[in-house]
């Protein structure tokens, strides 16, 4: 058991700087980068079609893929270990973002409720996000 921690220790460490050799060149990143930035506007394009409040969750979704997309890519092109925290802030925001839009569909005490719980989802992923620091 005293040999776990230490033999842990280096397998985490090892899995971090094995990321480092990954590293994206500019152009890799700036191509990856135009790709990211055309699917959100297509994804964008494709909520048009729709009416109320499902358009209006179609877009946050969209939103927060692309955040997290350019935060994924970010880490990846300069991967330290507050990029690899900024994606996971990036993951909570959006999923918060796009919970609230949902709670719009509902009224009353289930809308109260849903926003309640979104909230506590967003502020314990924001700091298991800082506990991964």
């Amino acid at each position: 058991m005293k040999h776990l921690t230490p033999t842990l220790a280096a397998l985490l460490a090892a899995a971090f700087f094995s990321g480092h050799a990954m590293a994206l060149t500019k152009a890799e990143y700036d191509a990856e980068k135009d790709r990211i930035e055309a699917t959100y506007k297509s994804e964008k394009e494709q909520c048009k079609s729709m009416a109320g409040n499902a358009k209006d969750v179609c877009e946050e979704e969209a939103e927060g893929k692309e955040k997290i997309a350019k935060a994924e890519l970010k880490a990846q092109h300069e991967p330290t270990p507050r990029n690899h925290q900024k994606v996971l802030e990036a993951r909570a925001d959006a999923t918060y973002e796009v919970a609230k839009e949902k709670c719009d569909d509902l009224s009353g005490t289930a809308k109260n409720a849903c926003e309640k719980d979104a909230k506590a989802a967003h502020t314990s992923a924001k700091q298991a996000a800082k506990a991964a620091k």
